[in-house]
């Protein structure tokens, strides 16, 4: 049997109320990016924190190119540390970029498991398709992946500074993760997080979601906010006043306040 708990490098925090927490980071990331935001409910909520197989201090021998080539293995990832905790009613999940994606996944599955989704910076799709604007041109992801295969330091160096916006210290927590990332998972994450189109999935999500998007951020432009929007039966769009792509690191205070209007009182 497949101990997930190690696996996926659950840390799991109790909590006194019925509505537990559970985090998912974005692509390059780990469960260290949501530090600023746990201490805020630590006591009242259960916190559950993992780390997708190839990312973080998950255990490397469970990777699988063939079940990480797709975000579906990565939602499966995250049914499976819900069943192996006991996160079946009632969660709160918190996404970040590509976990966005990765959580509707997991809500379109098991629907009666989840209680609301708190998505930070979501992008369902970041090839550009016009009208869509996902907010890159598929050349320049292919050169991208080009420049992973290359220089992996250098593809860090670029890309930290992308994601983070004007904020220092959240560009260096980045680079940190990013680089402590092994380059084969890294790419196999990056081909599925950036060439993933889960627009048609928009429809079909049947939780209630919270879209934090970020004014000015590179990754989601504000027409994707206002698309997924229009297009999630049973969202709130909530416009934050950061430049990045990183407002749980960069500005956790607006992250953290948001999180509470959707958690019981």
């Amino acid at each position: 049997m497949i101990d997930i708990l190690r696996r996926n490098h659950v840390v799991d925090k109790p909590g006194t109320t019925d509505v537990p927490l559970l985090y998912a980071h974005g692509f390059g990331c780990n469960q260290d990016m949501w530090a600023d935001i746990v201490p805020a409910f630590e006591g009242r909520h259960r916190q559950v924190l993992f780390d997708y197989v190839g990312s973080g201090r998950s255990d490397p021998a469970a990777f699988s190119v063939q079940r990480y080539r797709t975000l579906e293995g990565y939602a499966q990832d995250l049914l499976e540390v819900c069943e192996a905790t006991g996160l079946t009613q009632d969660v709160v999940v918190v996404a970040h970029s590509v976990s966005c994606s990765i959580a509707m996944l997991a809500a379109i599955e098991r629907p009666q498991w989840f209680r609301h989704l708190v998505l930070v910076g979501p992008n369902p799709c970041f090839v550009n398709d016009p009208p869509y604007i996902g907010g890159f041109e598929r050349k320049d992801l292919l050169e991208l992946l080009e420049l992973l295969d290359r220089n992996y330091m250098g593809w860090a160096d670029f890309l930290a500074p992308v994601v983070a916006g004007a904020s220092e210290q959240t560009r260096s927590r980045l680079r940190e993760s990013f680089c402590s990332t092994d380059p084969v998972m890294a790419r196999t994450f990056a081909e599925a997080t950036f060439f993933a189109d889960n627009r048609a999935d928009l429809p079909r999500v049947p939780t209630p979601c919270l879209i934090l998007q970020h004014a000015r951020d590179a990754l989601a432009p504000l027409s994707v906010g206002e698309y997924m929007h229009a297009h999630l039966p049973h969202s709130t769009l909530q416009v934050l006043d950061v430049t990045g792509h990183c407002a749980h690191m960069s500005h956790p205070e607006l992250v953290i306040e948001a999180i509470r209007r959707v958690l019981p009182t």
